[in-house]
């Protein structure tokens, strides 16, 4: 519920912040949030080895870039269609969980996956004009193709510091991004946006991702992804309450 906010809140403030810039906030939002939380707290965990390094450097990377496709997915498309085309990251998680981590996959959670897949493209239907792939939907498909990826690093290093995990990814996250950001030349918005994006990063991105790292210890990647897949449809639900998209039979 927490990362469910994201989406149609995002919406409001790319009206007013630029793709990159805001998912270089989100991320720093969430990465100071989670050091105060840090701080303020006794139990932290094993820290990180140099054998979790390739998945923590792949987590990173993966991490840049997802937030920015789904920026860019977000501004040339509907909030509420980004949120329901976010379940094909529960997909991409599985089949590389299986296939590059060998984890073990059931018949009912196959079976969740595939009721989540469909259900996903039936809600996505645009009328006459069936499942439209437009250049937005692209987008999102791409970050969720990079958290599934990104989602299994994580996984392989769950077992260490929640805190650590978090920080150290939120922060360097928002680095990168604000670097590409820099690069691109886009402007920086009046700082009532920062403030804005960085609580909404903290909120969407920092409570939500300590969650789902400390759920990943217990139910592994694949599992605790299909939990997840309640996000997109709250998502979309608060997209027609705070956008006021409309909602049709499909």
């Amino acid at each position: 519920m927490f990362y469910a906010i994201n989406v149609p809140l995002s919406k409001l403030l790319l009206n007013h912040v630029e793709p990159t810039t805001m998912a270089a906030l989100l991320y720093l939002g969430a990465g100071i949030g989670i050091g105060i939380m840090f701080m303020g707290s006794r139990q932290r965990g094993e820290k990180l080895s140099k054998t979790d390094m390739p998945f923590v450097i792949g987590m990173i990377v993966l991490d840049i870039a997802a937030p920015i496709f789904l920026m860019l997915g977000i501004s040339y498309g509907s909030s509420s269609n980004a949120s329901l085309l976010g379940n094909f990251e529960i997909v991409a998680t599985t089949v590389i969980a299986l296939f590059l981590f060998k984890e073990a996959v059931t018949k009912r959670l196959w079976g969740a996956i595939g009721l989540i897949t469909v259900s996903s493209i039936l809600l996505s239907f645009e009328g006459a004009e069936s499942f439209r792939f437009s250049l937005g939907s692209l987008f999102v498909l791409l970050a969720t193709v990079c958290w599934g990826f990104e989602n299994n690093c994580t996984r392989k290093i769950s077992s260490k510091s929640t805190f650590e995990i978090v920080i150290i990814k939120r922060l360097c996250c928002g680095l990168g991004s604000l670097a590409i950001a820099l690069l691109k030349r886009e402007q920086m918005p009046a700082f009532r946006y920062i403030a804005l994006a960085l609580i909404l990063g903290y909120v969407a991105y920092g409570l939500s991702i300590f969650l789902y790292v400390r759920a990943q210890r217990v139910l592994g990647a694949a599992k605790t992804s299909a939990y997840y897949a309640v996000a997109p449809f709250i998502g979309a639900f608060l997209s027609f309450l705070i956008l006021h998209e409309k909602l049709n039979m499909s």
